[in-house]
């Protein structure tokens, strides 16, 4: 069956070196790849791996050494601030610490309204602002009554990454990048936050792409698995292929490191 969705964003020769001579380091080595509308990717390895370099590539936060990214088919051009903007309003993120991603001296009532500005709506009554901002705490079950005028470090670490995707839901983009956006909080909040980002997808066709070292989250949410060591991709394909039927001995590897409760633990080599 041929897949008829559009190819929303791709990645040719993509490479990122930091460092020069004899401190070189090739973070992400040639990585392609084709990302659908509508789709759930999950990019997985390692730390050092080389999966939050390209993602910050992709979000336009790092410029990258060689290779091109296209957006909806064209050549992705962001040097100026206007353009970064545009590209902004179709690719936002969710980052792995919540504690890190707001602005301490901002309240909760200026991070929601800078996503109003950020997708044209600056000049609504304040009625309505008010309206779309209570609309997107509902979405995550959090009372915007009970967060206005506090500040970030006020709430807890899930209330935090809840307010993160209450900014993407005001925000309404075409792609989402989760980097790790579960590791930090408890097993309840975490599989509150991942149904609420899979509600946004269902809802509003957005593609997700998970960056994890959580092989098990990738085998349950996504239609495709990116494999990467070392900054290049050596394993790809749906989750059933590269997780149940891993050809390559580094994902090999990084399945048979996941503990099982009905094997015993293998603890020589710690």
């Amino acid at each position: 069956m041929v897949d008829e969705r559009q190819v929303i964003l791709s990645t040719r020769g993509l490479t990122k070196v930091f460092g020069f001579g004899r401190n070189k380091t090739l973070a992400v080595d040639r990585v392609e790849i084709d990302l659908l509308e509508g789709e759930i990717v999950s990019i997985v390895g390692e730390s050092g791996s080389g999966k939050t370099t390209f993602a910050k590539m992709i979000l336009g936060l790092l410029k990258p050494t060689e290779g091109e990214i296209y957006f909806l088919g064209k050549p992705r051009d962001i040097r100026t601030r206007k353009q970064k903007r545009e590209y902004w309003k179709n690719i936002q993120a969710v980052f792995q610490d919540p504690f890190s991603s707001y602005n301490t001296f901002q309240k909760i009532d200026t991070v929601l309204l800078d996503c109003l500005r950020l997708r044209g709506d600056g000049k609504l009554p304040k009625e309505k602002k008010l309206e779309a901002m209570t609309d997107a705490c509902s979405f995550v079950n959090l009372k915007f009554a009970e967060l206005t005028n506090k500040y970030p470090f006020e709430l807890s670490g899930g209330q935090m990454q809840r307010l993160m995707i209450a900014r993407i839901f005001l925000l309404n983009p075409r792609i989402l990048v989760a980097d790790e956006p579960t590791s930090m909080i408890d097993a309840c909040s975490r599989a509150t936050i991942l149904d609420e980002l899979m509600k946004l997808r269902d809802e509003n066709g957005m593609t997700v792409i998970f960056i994890t070292h959580d092989i098990g989250l990738a085998y349950y949410v996504s239609d495709n698995v990116y494999i990467m060591e070392q900054g290049r991709v050596v394993e790809s394909g749906t989750p059933d292929c590269c997780i149940l039927d891993p050809q390559e001995p580094y994902t090999q590897r990084l399945i048979s490191d996941v503990p099982k409760i009905y094997e015993e633990w293998d603890l020589s080599t710690v």
